[in-house]
């Protein structure tokens, strides 16, 4: 498996598959179940930001974004979202992503990275980003509408990257 930049004029059909599976769920992301594919351009191919896709045998098997968390004095520590294609889970997908992206931040000067809201349900994305050493520094009540449970807690995670080497 490898990780490249995503190519929008080839990539974007495949991306959004992706991006329109995990979100049809309701249960991982604050996109809406019914976002239209042309609002994937502002949502994974903004200006702003980098776009990466995980291959295997020529297959796109997940995709995640990073870019500055804030804008002007708070573009020292990046964001991200990931996403993998739910067939394809069990596979290490993830964790390839997550990776990357910590050695990406760090090659681009990001001091830290930031998940503004890790829905709390999510307990595989919560164990996944505990074991790359970010840590749960806040708690939002009820900030997530999950689709069958109603209001839930989301995380903000943090990991800061001055020191950090990648966990494994």
């Amino acid at each position: 498996m490898e990780i490249r930049p995503a190519d929008k004029q080839t990539d974007f059909d495949k991306i959004w598959e992706i991006f329109e599976n995990v979100i049809s769920t309701g249960d991982t992301y604050v996109f809406d179940p019914n976002t239209p594919k042309s609002s994937l351009d502002k949502h994974w191919f903004a200006e702003y930001m980098n776009t990466f896709v995980a291959i295997d045998n020529g297959e796109i098997l997940g995709t995640y974004i990073i870019k500055p968390n804030q804008i002007d004095l708070g573009n020292h520590i990046a964001n991200c979202s990931y996403m993998v294609n739910p067939k394809h889970h069990g596979r290490g997908t993830g964790k390839l992503l997550c990776e990357h992206s910590i050695q990406f931040a760090k090659d681009n000067g990001y001091l830290g990275i930031q998940f503004n809201i890790v829905v709390s349900t999510n307990e595989g994305a919560v164990k996944l980003w505990e074991k790359f050493g970010f840590d749960i520094i806040g708690k939002t009540p009820k900030a997530f509408r999950h689709k069958t449970l109603g209001f839930v807690d989301a995380f903000i995670m943090y990991k800061d990257l001055t020191d950090a080497a990648i966990t494994k």
